[in-house]
Formats: C-alpha cells, structure tokens, sequence
C-alpha cells in the first residue's frame, strides 16, 4: 500500500548512486588508453590510426548499445540492466587483461563498451521516477561529475599504478570491482519507487492511457518525428568530442612532444581538463534549470569552447600557463553538452523518455568514436618519418590539422542549435 509520499531525497540518491558507480567505472575505460599509450603501442604494435581504433572500439559498441538499451530501459528496467551491464564488462576487461593481440584487446574494449553503455541511460530513467522533475538537469551534470571523476582516476593515478604494477594487473582489479558493483545493484536498485510503497515521480509525466509496447524500431521512429531530437542527436557530439578526444586519448602525446610536459604532468593536465568539464556540467544544468531555458546557455557554452579550442590549435608556443587555461576553460565551457539530455527529454512525450535519452546519449557519443581514430588517421597521413624510442612522432602541423575535425564540428553544431525549438523546461505532452 502506498504512503502516498514521494521516496525520501536520499534514498532516491543513493539508488542512481549505484548506476552511477557502474557509470565511473565505464568512464575510468573510456579515457584509460590516453595515459596507457606507450604501453598498448608496444605490446601490440601500433600505429597512430590503429590506436585510435583500438580506444575507439570501446564507443563502437556503446553508440550501438544507446538505442536498445533506451527502449530496454524503458520495458525491463534499470535493475536488470545495470547486474547483467556489471558483469559482461567485468569479462570484457579481462579478455582485455589477458589479450596477447590487437584483436582479443579490441574484443575486450568492444565488451566493455556495450556493457558500460546502459549505465547513462538507467541512471536518467531511475532520476525520471525518483527525483522532482526540476532536478532531473542537475542529476544529468551530476553524472557526468561521477564519470569524470572516473576519468580523473584514470589520469595521474592510473599512471602511478600502472608503473608499480603493470597495466594488466590493474585491468584484472578492475575487473573484480566491476562484479562487485553488479552484486550491488541487484540488491539495492528498484526501477520505481512504488516497488518500496512511494509515490512516483514519473506519474507526474506519465498519462493513464495504456500503450503497447514499442519495439526498438518503432521506439526510434517514434523520437525523430520530432525535430529538436535530429537536430540535438547531431550537434550532441561536438563538445563530448572535444573533450574525450583531447583528454581520451590524443592530448598526453600532444603535451609531451610539444610542450614538454613529462606523462604525469601531461595526464594531470588532461584530468584538470575533465574536472572543468565536469563542474561546467553542474554549473550549466543549475544555470538551464534557474533560467528555465535551455538554447541561450547552450549556445554560450558552445561558442565559447569552440574559440578557446581554436585558440589552441592554431597558435604555436603558447606559455604552458596559458594553455593550461585555455584547456580547463574549453573544458568548463563544454560541459554545456549536459543540457542536451533535458533539452531532448523535454522535446517528446514523458512514455519515450527512456529511448530518447539512448538516442541523445548516442548522439554524444559519436563524437569521440568518430573523431579519435579520425585525428589519428590524419596524424598518420601527416607523420614525417620521426621515430623517437621506436615510437611515431608527429609535428605540431599535424596535430592541428587533425584537431581541426573537432573544430569544424563545434561550428556546426552552433548553426545547428539555432534551429531548435525552446521547451522552456516543459515536458511535452
């Protein structure tokens, strides 16, 4: 019988607190090759394209996992997804562990990738029925604070421990941790909180009409009849590329070869660059809510990443101090992307909030997927010849013109923006 009381404020944390464990852990991934370089290089021989493929492998099943496991979310519920989600990525990372070629380590990113993949999703639909509707932004940037923090672990820290240990014996305790967070999410973790006697939030949404069960294909048909969401699933990845392209991967190579930096301070600067996005992400999801709009600050943010990253590229010998700030800065200003998930949320009716969070969140993670072995294709099509230990070495030149991708797609998605349609924080109906 329900109390007819919406759950207390943290009981319904602590139950996104563990998808968002589930969601540290696919971010700690997601970025970990960027300070493994020298070493994923070596032990399988790799070129600058093939890297990029092999950290790219991770969003190849990610992306693919977004839609599905939207309308999955939406039928069988986060619980569900977030056990099985647990333990496929914890096999994933051991075949990863254990890989003795490039294939068996792509397969192990490939696991990875889709497993960790329903942690986003399962963390805005349990915030869709346990949180007040005005906090849904603020749990957005939240969890993309947590996974930051994954991807902070996995700068300067995992440098640490991987020169004490190795790469692969730190794989194998991740592995283990990875099982321990889906043992916890099928004990604590209900999809509703009717399921402990509370009221939902998502009735405030939801209509009382009966609908059948969407399919996949049905459930993505249904979301792109409405503009806002095309329009945000392609401008979606700009800024994630940005960052996770720069901080995930090219950014340490980048660092020491042209500024001198060693491969801690270099893996440190990285991390500073997703702290920044991270706190950009609360700042501009409270900023959206407070002013009940969601293209003005989107568009700040977006144009002012985009100045800052070309600043970057194109000036040469820039101060160490300098860069660094303009670094943290590209970072805050990208964490704008948050917006994008309430942006779209609101864009269609509450019953397809699960499928069009997959849908954006795949929107999102284009943006690296496409753009990492991009910049390294480009690196290897511009490289001069320079070995430097065995290892390709590649001049400033060619760093900007493979950057420049990143570039080109920031501008897009601010012409984009201007042609979505304010929701003014309303949910559609």
């Amino acid at each position: 019988m329900l109390t007819k009381l919406h759950p207390p404020i943290k009981l319904a944390w602590l139950i996104w607190g563990v998808g968002a464990a589930l969601y540290f852990i696919g971010f700690y991934h997601r970025v970990a090759p960027a300070v493994i370089t020298q070493e994923l290089s070596a032990a399988f021989d790799l070129t600058a394209a093939s890297l990029g493929n092999l950290s790219a492998f991770y969003f190849y099943s990610y992306v693919a996992m977004q839609i599905p496991t939207g309308l999955l979310a939406d039928r069988f519920g986060p619980r569900i997804l977030l056990t099985i989600g647990s333990i496929i990525a914890a096999i994933g990372t051991a075949v990863f562990a254990l890989a003795e070629t490039v294939w068996w380590a792509n397969a192990g990113r490939l696991l990875i990738g889709g497993s960790v993949g329903v942690a986003f999703v399962s963390m805005l639909k349990l915030a869709s029925a346990w949180m007040p509707p005005r906090q849904f932004a603020i749990a957005s940037g939240a969890a993309l604070a947590v996974g930051v923090f994954g991807a902070v672990f996995a700068g300067t820290p995992l440098r640490l421990l991987v020169d004490a240990f190795g790469w692969r014996h730190i794989m194998w305790a991740s592995a283990a941790l990875t099982i321990v967070v889906g043992m916890v999410a099928w004990w604590i973790v209900r999809d509703d909180p009717a399921k402990q006697g509370f009221l939902s939030y998502g009735a405030v949404h939801a209509d009382n009409t009966q609908k059948p069960k969407l399919t996949v294909w049905q459930g993505l048909a249904a979301v792109l009849k409405y503009r806002n969401v095309v329009l945000i699933y392609l401008l979606a990845g700009s800024m994630t590329g940005l960052v996770l392209t720069f901080a995930g991967l090219w950014g340490v190579p980048f660092l020491t070869t042209h500024y001198g930096l060693s491969q801690i301070n270099a893996a440190t600067l990285c991390s500073a660059m997703m702290v920044a996005w991270a706190i950009g992400s609360l700042s501009f999801g409270a900023i959206s809510d407070r002013l009940q709009r969601r293209k003005m600050p989107l568009f700040v943010g977006l144009m002012s990443a985009t100045l800052m990253w070309a600043a970057i590229i194109y000036i040469p010998n820039l101060s160490v101090s300098v860069l660094s700030i303009l670094l943290i800065g590209a970072g805050f200003f990208a964490g704008c992307f948050i917006i994008t998930f309430a942006f779209a949320k609101e864009s269609v009716p509450f019953s397809l909030a699960g499928t069009v969070s997959g849908v954006t969140n795949m929107g999102v993670i284009q943006g690296p997927m496409l753009l990492q072995p991009l910049v390294g294709l480009v690196l290897d099509q511009s490289w001069a010849g320079t070995l430097v230990n065995g290892k390709r070495v590649f001049k400033f030149a060619a760093y900007a013109d493979g950057f420049t991708l990143i570039l080109c797609w920031a501008v897009a998605s601010i012409l984009l923006l201007l042609f979505t349609r304010e929701t003014y924080c309303k949910q559609t109906r």
